[in-house]
């Protein structure tokens, strides 16, 4: 299978924003990271930028599972990119 990254934007006050959505968001990326679609997600240190590392049949199954996410879905995520990588080391 196919790594790829995800790099994606945070709306405005997405700390408070995200608030009733976070649980679902979390419980999504565990179940993601269990069955090893999903190898590491999370925020820049000012909360402004998402990165990920997926490994997946296809970029449409990294699109699904971002636009299927209740943080996507509910705005806090406002843009993303998602890219084939090829891990060197």
């Amino acid at each position: 299978m196919a790594k790829y990254i995800l790099f994606g934007s945070y709306c405005e006050d997405a700390l408070e924003k995200r608030t009733p959505y976070r649980q679902a968001h979390l419980d999504g990326l565990a179940s993601q990271k269990e069955s090893g679609f999903l190898i590491t997600l999370g925020p820049t240190k000012d909360n402004t930028k998402v990165f990920g590392i997926y490994e997946a049949e296809s970029e449409g199954d990294v699109r699904s599972a971002v636009e299927n996410d209740p943080y996507w879905k509910n705005g806090i995520w406002t843009e993303y990119e998602v890219k084939e990588w090829i891990q060197a080391f």
